[in-house]
């Protein structure tokens, strides 16, 4: 098994199949994974396997690598699209999450202007407020639902805690339309189950929640790196196809990543 660990703060830039040019900010400790869901198709492995022994890094520490991370970009005339809080697991677990944000917007307008603030969060803290007033702050608010079946988010996301779908949709909706919702599609194997959500059977449930948080766009992905369970499958083009023509035929944004 395979997988990645991100070095902290930052890492990167990387060429986003979504997003970009992606300079990437990891909130989490640098030698593990620290997350609130244990996908089983993280690219970041499975949390027993990935156990940090590092702490977070400070607010400080994270502002002084980001500026100084800009400022190289910068002398070589080639400057993010985005800066993306992602990393080695749920980025709004940190402490300060909020007063990151607003070094990071600071940064970003002092030193790469043009360049938008993402966050790729499963959703799971936005209940928090200062989570939720950080991710009203940046840009792209990218917030995860893979589908609208507890049975599947348990066997497939696997959250580490109490998951409340009803409580998490009314968060999603709380945003008032600054939200990105993000949802992969897969199939294959998982302990002998099924995990294929592309089907009708998953799809509509989850299309009329998604119509519902009424999001600014909605972007569907499928597996495109090694996952630590290596019984999945990317879905194919023509059923991401489907699922974005579904969206866009409700009035939605819609793109897929294959």
């Amino acid at each position: 098994m395979s997988t990645v660990i991100y070095p902290g703060p930052i890492f990167g830039p990387i060429h986003s199949r979504r997003l970009g040019i992606s300079l990437g900010v990891n909130l989490l400790p640098s030698d593990g994974k620290h997350c609130t869901f244990d996908c089983i198709y993280c690219e970041c492995g499975f949390n027993a396997d990935r156990r940090p022994k590092r702490s977070l890094p400070t607010q400080e520490e994270v502002r002084i690598a980001l500026e100084d991370k800009l400022n190289e970009m910068k002398a070589t005339g080639v400057l993010p699209d985005v800066i993306t809080f992602a990393g080695n697991g749920e980025p709004t677990i940190h402490p300060h999450f909020l007063e990151i944000i607003k070094d990071t917007i600071s940064l970003r307008d002092k030193l790469c202007p043009k360049a938008k603030v993402a966050v790729l969060s499963n959703a799971t803290m936005a209940h928090r407020p200062k989570v939720h007033e950080a991710l009203l702050l940046v840009d792209d608010n990218i917030l995860k639902l893979d589908t609208v079946d507890l049975s599947y988010i348990e066997l497939v996301d696997r959250p580490t805690s109490h998951y409340d779908l009803e409580k998490l949709i009314q968060d999603l909706k709380s945003f008032d339309g600054h939200v990105i919702i993000q949802t992969m599609f897969m199939k294959g194997m998982y302990k002998g189950v099924d995990v294929d959500n592309t089907s009708d059977a998953y799809v509509l449930p989850w299309l009329k929640a998604v119509k519902d948080i009424a999001p600014q766009q909605v972007m569907i992905y499928t597996i495109d790196r090694e996952t630590p369970d290596q019984n999945l499958k990317k879905a194919t083009h023509q059923e991401l196809d489907r699922i974005v023509d579904l969206l866009k035929a409700e009035g939605l944004d819609a793109t897929a990543s294959y």
